[in-house]
């Protein structure tokens, strides 16, 4: 009776696979496959933070995918639908965006950090220094003085 259960289970996963969706394009020269096919995997989809729209299964996924095939299958070259697609969604849709002021200030932003972090290092040692050469300058004078305060003070004590 168990396998029964067991083969009806079996029989549901195999079938719900069936479900799954391929994507099936025509295309008319392999000039236009092989272009789909490294656009698909160099545009990153936009609700998916580190998938291609190649990889991912999301509807807006979908969508790109859609539309570069028709813009592929039209005739637009790999650089005109790279163009449209970061018009449309910006250049988070691509893994290597253009140098701009704002990809500028993330590629500069930790080697100011690390100068900055660098200069407090210094400073801090350089007053270190300074600190232990004030208290290198102790001479005899003053430790006659210093045993002369604690002798007086020791005496007061002893009287009181």
């Amino acid at each position: 009776m168990k396998w029964i259960h067991w083969a009806t289970l079996m029989t549901l996963i195999i079938s719900l696979s069936s479900w799954a969706v391929i994507d099936i394009y025509d295309f008319d020269t392999p000039e236009q496959e092989k272009q789909f096919h490294e656009l698909s995997n160099t545009l990153r989809c936009p609700k998916c933070q580190n998938n291609s729209i190649a990889d991912s299964n999301a509807e807006l996924a979908q969508d790109l995918r859609e539309k570069v095939y028709e813009m592929t299958k039209q005739g637009y070259q790999k650089q005109e639908v790279i163009d449209y697609m970061i018009a449309r969604y910006g250049n988070f849709v691509t893994y290597k965006p253009p140098f701009t002021l704002s990809t500028a200030i993330l590629w500069v932003a930790p080697i100011l950090v690390l100068m900055v972090g660098f200069s407090v290092m210094v400073r801090r040692s350089q007053r270190h220094k300074s600190a232990r050469a004030k208290m290198d300058d102790w001479d005899t004078e003053k430790e006659a003085r210093l045993k002369a305060l604690l002798n007086e003070e020791s005496q007061g004590d002893k009287q009181a």
